[in-house]
């Protein structure tokens, strides 16, 4: 059974189709379901609400018979009952058959959600709160149109949103793109016609400089490594420049500051999102956020 939330968004009942380990922290997980043929989006860095079983139960609970009071009604479920929920990006939707993409980034120790990503097989049932119209809030990459420069950094939570936002610029296009991944084999070929330069930023938790990388460091966003690699970066003029930063929450922000602040960019032209906060799970997040 699904029921509408608050449109455009409703939740969606999915299984797992497949799996397929993209590098030694990411693993894509391919959903279907006949209820995706309801499910529209632009793409881009289209947000979602995932809910996830514990081990044991064979599919998440989430009270959607209540309708708009859902949320309350979940909250309220015990701990070790009520479904573990994720926010994630939008990797790709395909028509026919109707599939959409999550990538999950896999970390040790392991949290509920990336457990749940590297154990995952065919059939394992999940819920998704996800658009039912193409065009909505939850997608924040919206340059203007008289954009004549993207400029956009990421770390391994953003890279499948850095990943939608490459292949939806239009050819010749310029950007400059920063992704910060944990490992070397986590690097990606990205498709687009964008006139783009992609620099990859490589953390490696010895603390050695990787062989791919630019800098050595620790597990996680990097806010030196990041805004060190961006201060020394030489951008090409542009007089209306856009800047997209989605990542660990006290590095975006860092970022923001030094493009607004350092190098005079409108603040209104800088969309910045915090994707995690260094030291805190989703549900103290959320909890903070109430």
């Amino acid at each position: 059974m699904t029921t509408a939330v608050a449109a455009p968004f409703r939740f969606f009942a999915l299984q797992v189709v497949r799996t397929r380990r993209l590098g030694p922290s990411l693993v894509r997980v391919t959903f279907g379901g006949p209820d995706l043929a309801a499910f529209h989006s632009l793409g881009r860095d289209q947000s979602l609400s995932l809910f996830l079983p514990h081990p044991g139960q064979p599919e998440p609970v989430v009270p959607i018979e209540l309708g708009d009071q859902w949320w309350q009604g979940w909250r309220e479920l015990p701990d070790d009952v009520r479904a573990v929920m994720r926010s994630y990006t939008l990797r790709a939707l395909r028509r026919d058959p109707d599939e959409i993409d999550i990538d999950f980034v896999l970390h040790t120790p392991a949290g509920p959600a990336s457990q749940w990503a590297s154990r995952a097989v065919a059939g394992h049932r999940v819920l998704l709160l996800g658009p039912a119209l193409a065009d909505n809030r939850a997608i924040r990459f919206r340059p203007p149109q008289d954009t004549d420069l993207v400029v956009v950094w990421g770390d391994e939570t953003a890279l499948p949103a850095v990943s939608a936002v490459l292949e939806s610029l239009p050819p010749g296009m310029r950007a400059r793109v920063w992704l910060e991944v944990h490992d070397a084999g986590d690097i990606q070929d990205l498709a687009t016609e964008a006139d783009a330069e992609v620099t990859w930023l490589v953390q490696d938790a010895g603390g050695a400089e990787s062989p791919r990388g630019q800098a050595g460091g620790v597990r996680g966003a990097s806010t030196p490594m990041a805004l060190g690699a961006l201060r020394a970066a030489r951008l090409p003029p542009a007089a209306h420049p856009y800047v997209w930063i989605a990542g660990e929450s006290s590095c975006v922000k860092e970022l923001r500051r030094h493009f607004v602040g350092e190098r005079g960019v409108d603040r209104r032209r800088v969309t910045f999102v915090g994707y995690w906060r260094r030291g805190l799970s989703e549900e103290q997040l959320r909890e903070q956020g109430e």
